[in-house]
């Protein structure tokens, strides 16, 4: 099993954060794990993204060209990210300020609400934990507790108040995702 993933969007949704959470869950359940960040000069408002490589074989390299999940939380990402998707892979996307949705017919393609679900849950700050819990219904790779772990992990013990409303947003998530479309694996 090795499952590589990108996520991006702008500087401020969390990008690194959930790529770092993701990280820490699977060295939580014993898995090889490459974190790579990448962002611009900009800390708010600026494209960020993170590839994550969770692999119960050894990674030879954290450097990728192609994905099998891409998690995308603006339209620049989705204009970058879709055509980098393998085929019969995954992109989950958020629809706020999405003008051109996805297109492809050769991936599995989910929406999830997350900009909304977490207007509604009061708390901008969940958002990223919502769409985390989106892709675990979709491949829950890592357990919850483990994710638990990983957000004590990340959170510096002072945030450590927070972790019970982030996991009523990843249990969100999960409930929320969509199917788009799906591709009938062969």
């Amino acid at each position: 099993m090795k499952e590589e993933i990108i996520i991006a969007g702008f500087g401020g949704q969390g990008v690194l954060s959930m790529g770092k959470i993701l990280a820490y869950s699977g060295v939580m359940q014993d898995m090889e794990v490459s974190w790579m960040p990448s962002y611009g000069p900009e800390m708010r408002g600026g494209t960020a993204n993170v590839t994550v490589i969770l692999s119960k074989e050894r990674i030879s390299s954290p450097i990728l060209h192609e994905f099998d999940t891409a998690i995308i939380l603006n339209q620049q990402s989705l204009d970058k990210f879709e055509s980098q998707v393998k085929p019969g892979g995954t992109l989950i996307y958020d629809g706020n300020g999405i003008t051109h949705h996805p297109s492809r017919k050769d991936i599995n393609i989910y929406r999830i609400d997350a900009t909304e679900e977490a207007a509604k849950m009061r708390s901008s700050k969940t958002f990223n934990m919502i769409v985390l819990g989106g892709y675990l219904k979709i491949k829950p790779l890592v357990e919850i507790e483990n994710v638990i772990k990983g957000l004590k992990k990340s959170l510096p013990d002072r945030h450590h108040h927070l972790i019970p409303m982030n996991q009523k947003a990843i249990e969100r998530g999960m409930g929320i995702v969509q199917t788009l479309q799906e591709k009938v694996q062969a």
